[in-house]
């Protein structure tokens, strides 16, 4: 499976990016997908996921209620709806997934980086 992150880009704090997280080759092995992001001279964080049925949502606390993750099974593409964008928001965003609940992530994409400014 190769995952291909896009929507990234500069933004005012307050505004709204949608990223997309596009997969492609064996889908039918995908059990979750899941965006994380790292920020200069931190360390990589979770942010959100979902599960490849769509059937369930995860959310880091820091974007929970800004941000809204979902999933087109009909185009394989899994969307980060990000709202109320804050400067700490700012990183590069990278999209990957799980084959089965307990396996690790993998299949890291490229990343696709966000701007927030003030």
């Amino acid at each position: 499976v190769q995952l291909q992150a896009s929507g990234g880009g500069l933004v005012q704090a307050g505004g709204s990016l949608r990223l997309s997280c596009a997969a492609s080759g064996r889908t039918s092995s995908i059990y979750a997908v899941a965006w994380f992001r790292q920020a200069p001279g931190k360390e990589r964080e979770f942010v959100s996921g979902i599960l490849w049925s769509g059937a369930n949502t995860y959310y880091a606390d820091s974007v929970k209620g800004r941000f809204t993750i979902s999933i087109d099974n009909a185009k394989s593409t899994v969307y980060l709806q990000m709202n109320s964008l804050k400067r700490d928001d700012t990183a590069k965003y990278y999209c990957a997934m799980q084959t089965t609940k307990t396996t690790n992530f993998g299949s890291w994409g490229q990343g696709t980086l966000v701007t927030v400014s003030s």
